[in-house]
């Protein structure tokens, strides 16, 4: 059964994608924030606020929609592209959800209630040094001061986040698109789009993710900014607590337990059923949900099926109550990302030439 939080996520998200009585009922709030928003864009480009640099390149990787669009796997991918292109990168990150806002470097040992679940995914996924930081451009300078070695960085969510200066923003759409294309609550967007005026001379390009075998969303870029899309599809394996690696197809004709804490639960569980797999209850949570959602299910029997997302609280539970069995039949299942090449190129053509003396 769905968490009356996650049910109560699920229902906005469903209003906002239509212009119905109730997106027409929010409408008018719609416009005092999208006034708020204006003038702080504004206080920045009148010069009140100053975006602060760093001296390494820097990427932002956003949505302009709120919830989940994809954010975290696109890290990921340009991490391990970057890192085979020759750079040495960093990730930064304020952290969403976790329970301190001091300046953290995040390392394998840091629970993740500490971190942020995100950060903490990132940092097993890739083995680069992550900072988390309630400001960015403290997590930025902490992470070069402890890393110099550091050329690149990335920063994980943050397009509205104006205080750190960047050399290029990646916006990531997934299947809702742009929603009804009203702004935050009578819709998903919290800035406008298509964008900002071509004064903006930062560097623009657009990621439109879909399932693997559907079609992209029909988002259309500002003028000028290339768009590309990438296909998103779960990988062929699963791993348990223990570190230990299954085929999915070894999953198949189990009856699964499926538990997803993100934004949109619901996309996880049609996925894995995609693959044949038996989804016999669905525990929807809500997006950054709390290591305390996840304590009943230590005791669940059966087998369960949850995202790298949710294994990051989840297997540190496990691990701390001791048990066998149980960690040996929670599985994670890994998301893949395979944009198309020319995203790729198109990022290394918005980065200036590599400083050989970092």
């Amino acid at each position: 059964m769905p968490d009356r939080a996650a049910e109560r996520q699920a229902r906005w998200q469903a209003l906002a994608r239509q212009r119905g009585p109730g997106a027409r009922l929010l409408w008018p709030l719609s416009q005092i924030y999208g006034a708020l928003m204006g003038m702080r864009r504004a206080l920045y480009a009148a010069g009140f606020f100053r975006s602060q640099r760093v001296p390494v390149p820097v990427i932002v990787v956003g949505n302009v929609v709120v919830g989940g669009a994809g954010k975290t796997p696109t890290v990921v991918a340009l991490v391990q592209h970057l890192r085979q292109a020759g750079w040495c990168p960093g990730v930064v990150s304020r952290g969403y959800g976790r329970s301190t806002s001091e300046t953290l470097s995040v390392t394998a040992s840091t629970p993740p209630e500490l971190s942020g679940d995100e950060p903490a995914l990132i940092h097993r996924a890739t083995g680069v040094p992550v900072f988390v930081a309630r400001q960015r451009i403290d997590a930025a300078r902490a992470l070069l001061l402890a890393h110099p070695d550091i050329n690149l960085l990335i920063c994980d969510d943050g397009l509205q986040h104006l205080a750190l200066a960047r050399d290029l923003n990646v916006t990531v759409f997934d299947e809702r698109g742009v929603g009804n294309g009203w702004l935050l609550p009578a819709g998903l967007l919290r800035e406008a789009w298509p964008g900002h005026p071509a004064s903006d001379t930062i560097p623009r390009l657009v990621l439109r993710q879909h399932r693997e075998g559907e079609r992209p969303p029909p988002v259309d870029a500002p003028p000028g900014v290339p768009a590309f899309n990438a296909a998103r599809r779960l990988a062929d394996h699963a791993v348990n607590a223990r570190g230990e690696r299954i085929e999915l197809v070894a999953l198949v004709g189990r009856p699964l337990t499926a538990v997803a804490g993100i934004a949109r639960p619901q996309a996880f569980f049609d996925m894995l059923r995609s693959r044949g797999l038996t989804v016999t209850r669905e525990v929807a949570l809500p997006d950054h949900a709390d290591a305390a959602a996840y304590g009943a299910l230590t005791v669940t029997g059966g087998s369960i099926v949850c995202t790298e997302k949710d294994a990051v609280k989840l297997f540190e539970i496990l691990r701390a109550s001791q048990q066998g069995e149980p960690c040996a039949s929670v599985w994670s299942v890994p998301l893949e990302l395979n944009p198309e090449p020319g995203f790729f190129d198109a990022v290394r053509a918005c980065l200036p030439p590599q400083d050989p003396d970092r």
